[in-house]
């Protein structure tokens, strides 16, 4: 299932959401909007689903027969809100077969699934006990499954790590990493930005309402021109006194008495750097680390602030 959002835009009152907003997404790839609280990642998402509608634009999807399609039915999507919601008397079982069914499943196809998904996440054991005697991240656990149980083509998970561990923060990377190598398109929103790096295919980086930067983790480092840090341990003391700020350099942090951190400017030839700095000094080991998606997020929002 692919989309296309063109220049859609909706205002609450006084309060413009989203704002001429604009972008694709890829059949079978995990695509991840991100953006601080009030950037209007759950608006757009609400558009999608047609729990609300743009004021201006258009959104539309093409399913795997290459039709268009206006609006998703309820049967065609998956979807995980960011405020949970799920029946905490029901026991786990019934209400995963309750969403099946909802979708349009039978009961024993539902039974199934569940059993499934359950195992996967080692819940099985406790299908029978009500959703409230589970801890925060086993019920986002059971949330996540509740989304995807019909198998649809298409999912939206608005903060699906939240409640969880490290550990099951991992499950559910290969929880979703499964689901595309199904074939399912997967969009998310979240604030955790190295498991977003791990996870997605291409991003969307929003800030009050509108696009700041978008399209794959190469191609948003360098239009955030951030630069590469270069990590120098020098045979001898140094400190980050014994360099200058020039065109190439447009940070320096001394780490310690032998080492300095340098921040290249993004047109800095590495090579030719460090062949100038072998002229002066001898150097014992170097790291380079491009820019982190937390890095590129933390620079996209202050400079749209």
């Amino acid at each position: 299932m692919q989309l296309s959002v063109k220049q859609i835009s909706k205002q609450y009152a006084e309060v413009l959401a989203v704002d001429d907003l604009s972008f694709e997404v890829k059949s079978g790839e995990i695509f991840a909007l991100l953006g601080p609280n009030g950037a209007g990642k759950s608006s757009t998402i609400r558009m999608l689903i047609s729990l609300t509608y743009p004021d201006t634009g258009v959104i539309s999807f093409t399913n795997i027969e290459g039709q268009k399609i206006a609006k998703l039915v309820s049967g065609d999507f998956g979807y995980l809100p960011e405020e949970r919601g799920l029946y905490q008397e029901s026991n786990i079982q019934d209400t995963l077969v309750y969403m099946g069914q909802l979708k349009g499943m039978t009961k024993a196809d539902a039974l199934e699934q569940a059993d499934v998904w359950l195992t996967s996440f080692e819940l099985a054991e406790r299908k029978r006990d009500q959703l409230k005697t589970l801890s925060k991240g086993n019920q986002q656990k059971v949330q996540l499954i509740s989304a995807i149980i019909h198998r649809p083509k298409i999912v939206f998970l608005d903060e699906p790590f939240s409640g969880l561990d490290p550990v099951n923060q991992e499950k559910v990377i290969s929880f979703l990493q499964l689901l595309r190598k199904q074939g399912t398109t997967i969009i998310l929103s979240a604030h955790q930005m190295s498991l977003v790096e791990k996870l997605a295919d291409r991003f969307l980086l929003m800030n009050k309402g509108k696009a700041t930067l978008y399209g794959s983790i190469k191609d948003i480092r360098q239009a955030a021109q951030l630069g590469t840090h270069l990590t120098v341990t020098f045979s001898d003391p140094v400190s980050s006194e014994s360099f200058s700020l020039t065109e190439q350099i447009m940070l320096l942090i001394s780490i310690d008495s032998h080492t300095v951190q340098f921040t290249l400017a993004p047109s800095c030839h590495v090579p030719q750097f460090l062949q100038s700095m072998l002229a002066e000094h001898q150097i014992e080991s170097l790291q380079t680390e491009q820019p982190s998606l937390h890095d590129i997020y933390i620079n996209s929002v202050k400079g749209a602030a």
